[in-house]
């Protein structure tokens, strides 16, 4: 699927391929949805578990940036460079957390994500440099990245993972 690159684009994309991840994993056998390897020592719910947190991460750098402030990107302890251990520390922080809890979470945090792309009209989501806080890209791209793109990608790993059991 191309990267979308209007309002209209972005939602349904992110309704397709969240909606398209959910299906595979609900037909999956259920004992295989917390059995490490989907994604290195990663489960299925882990993650589920890492795509609500970057949902999460989404929508506070959004709640910090309409108000004219700078958000801490990706998060107050770890810059671009240190995705690998943000990621890490997601999965030490949620590995333990029950199957139905972290798909609850992953569904609540899907609608609100969706609400705020909604709230924004085309020039302002996909406008590069519209806001101080997305620096030279727009608000769309990283909604894009924390949504379609991530499913996208969660999605042919677990794919991949469920073809070799």
């Amino acid at each position: 699927m191309p990267r979308p690159t209007n309002r209209a684009e972005l939602l349904d994309a992110t309704e397709a391929e969240f909606h398209s991840l959910l299906a595979t994993i609900n037909a999956m056998p259920e004992h295989l949805r917390t059995l490490p390897g989907a994604c290195d020592d990663w489960s299925v719910k882990d993650l589920l578990a890492h795509l609500d947190a970057w949902h999460e991460m989404f929508l506070s750098w959004d709640a910090v940036g309409v108000t004219g402030g700078t958000p801490a990107m990706p998060s107050l302890d770890h810059t671009w460079a240190e995705i690998p251990a943000l990621n890490e520390e997601i999965y030490q922080r949620h590995k333990d957390d029950p199957w139905d809890q972290v798909v609850s979470r992953l569904e609540r945090s899907y609608h609100r994500i969706d609400e705020v792309i909604a709230s924004y009209k085309d020039e302002d989501l996909f406008t590069k440099k519209r806001y101080a806080w997305t620096g030279s890209t727009s608000v769309g791209s990283y909604a894009t990245s924390a949504t379609s793109s991530h499913y996208a990608w969660a999605h042919k790993l677990i794919r991949r993972w469920l073809k070799n059991q």
